[in-house]
């Protein structure tokens, strides 16, 4: 159709007569809008300011930059622009003209220091290259994860849950080869009734070892509620009550590996080593999957036949590639952190090599059934939702983590990783020195939640652990990586640590 053409025209003149201008995301700018015509009708600034949206308008303005408010984001941020600077009869751009003091009213709405909000800002802005590498490894991580979904045939029938015996379910069969080609192994087992990833990690132990067989810890001391499972602490039907035994050798002070130690560690009854790829609740250093590659390599050059597993908790999608690339037999990690992408509300994987899963699944279940029965209920369309998120969710965390650690740094906290290290897994830790300092934190972390904002948190004595633990969370996604989970080491002589993950 040509300029000159009578129906050309036409339309033109519908668009002019229809469009309305707008600066900036329409979201955020429609919000400051209503704002300012509230403000408008009352005549004065409202006491208070309840917003009640559409979902599409929630989702879309929460992570969004409102125009000319010095990189403020989000629903109360649009509200508050609106109330303070906004001139309703300018419609969409409803806040073009925006003063310096109208700024610094608006944090004040907001109950947020200017000053604070600049400091991190400018952290913000120092780390621009190292989150850029971030979300280059989230996009390779995404499509790693599409293609697992598209080779594997992953259909709207997928989404159907089944109940009873589980028999012939399509959608848990089918997510299995899924989480089997992401990770490139052989076999998977993805399933809601392993609870944890400690029971994920406890089956695979369980399943593998028998009698007289023993199991070495190549990189130290176990994660705390391993140390039940396998018997260094006592507890009913630990590993250790079946005759399993168990050994360790310690990394050295600079956290590289004893390798004369483990040359020597390793015997004939040495059947399966336990590698943790993450810190965990220590202040070691995170295990990089190279690393992890040199050690199974190692491990098999002296026993060829020992059996390699790696707890993969916190680790998944932060590098372009998972142990199981680099040599390892079994990967095990949990759905409520990392591969769950926040919406899994439970579950766990072992994913590895078909012999080493299918014994698995017959503990998990029992023998003769396997992995033939076990009912997905409606969890489904979390599992795969979350999957497909994870990597994204995986480089927020990452970068939340990495913020956090530079933040506090430059506050004068120890943190462990420093600022300006590796990260591996999505953990971050802030040492406090003292009990008190390290509930307040918590509490502050609690009082800023969306969710059980009104909340207390306190220390309590969490099963699978000997201390006590506070817990810091009260977003929307309960099953997000970063839900905090917080440590209160109280009854060991041992800084009071803020473990973020």
């Amino acid at each position: 159709m040509k300029r000159d053409d009578e129906k050309y025209q036409a339309y033109v003149q519908i668009l002019k007569e229809e469009l309305v201008p707008a600066m900036g995301c329409t979201e955020p700018i429609a919000l400051a809008y209503a704002a300012a015509k509230a403000r408008e009708v009352l005549g004065a600034v409202p006491d208070e300011v309840k917003v009640e949206a559409s979902g599409s308008i929630i989702k879309n303005v929460k992570s969004v930059i409102v125009p000319n408010t010095n990189h403020l984001k989000g629903i109360p941020a649009a509200a508050a622009a609106g109330i303070i600077a906004g001139q309703a009869d300018k419609e969409l751009e409803v806040i073009a003209e925006v003063s310096d003091e109208q700024i610094t009213r608006m944090y004040e709405q907001l109950g947020i220091s200017k000053d604070v909000y600049r400091f991190g800002t400018q952290i913000e802005e120092k780390l621009r290259d190292r989150f850029e590498a971030i979300d280059r490894t989230a996009e390779y991580n995404q499509l790693k994860v599409i293609h697992a979904m598209q080779e594997n045939r992953v259909s709207e029938g997928c989404f159907h849950y089944t109940s009873g015996y589980g028999y012939d379910d399509m959608g848990r069969e089918t997510l299995e080869k899924v989480y089997a080609s992401v990770f490139h192994t052989e076999s998977a087992l993805v399933r809601p009734q392993i609870t944890c990833g400690t029971h994920a990690l406890a089956l695979a132990l369980m399943s593998n070892l028998r009698p007289g067989d023993e199991l070495l810890s190549p990189v130290g001391k176990p994660y705390d509620t391993l140390e039940e499972v396998i018997g260094i602490r006592e507890s009913r039907g630990s590993l250790k009550e079946y005759g399993i035994s168990y050994r360790q050798v310690d990394l050295k002070e600079d956290g590289s590996f004893d390798w004369e130690g483990i040359r020597n560690a390793i015997h004939p009854n040495t059947k399966l080593a336990t590698i943790q790829r993450s810190k965990g609740y220590q202040t070691r250093p995170t295990l990089s999957v190279e690393q992890i590659g040199e050690l199974i390599a190692f491990l098999k050059s002296i026993k060829p036949d020992i059996i390699c597993m790696v707890d993969n908790c916190y680790g998944e999608f932060t590098q372009t590639i998972e142990p199981t690339d680099v040599g390892a037999d079994m990967c095990v990690g949990s759905l409520i952190k990392n591969p769950g992408g926040g919406l899994a509300p439970i579950g766990g994987y072992i994913v590895g090599k078909k012999d080493c899963v299918e014994n698995a699944a017959f503990r998990l279940t029992s023998p003769g059934l396997g992995r033939e029965v076990g009912a997905s209920l409606q969890v489904l369309p979390s599992f795969y939702q979350g999957l497909f998120l994870a990597p994204t969710v995986t480089a927020g965390a990452l970068k939340g983590a990495i913020f956090a650690a530079n933040l506090y740094e430059k506050l004068g906290f120890k943190v462990v990783p420093s600022g300006d290290a590796h990260r591996y897994d999505i953990i971050q830790a802030i040492e406090f020195g003292t009990p008190e300092g390290l509930i307040s934190f918590c509490e502050g972390i609690q009082y800023a939640a969306p969710v059980d904002s009104f909340v207390t948190p306190e220390p309590w004595d969490m099963p699978g652990y000997d201390s006590q633990v506070i817990m810091a969370a009260g977003h929307l996604y309960p099953a997000l990586p970063s839900s905090c989970p917080q440590t209160v080491r109280s009854s060991l002589p041992t800084p009071y640590i803020f473990r973020a993950d």
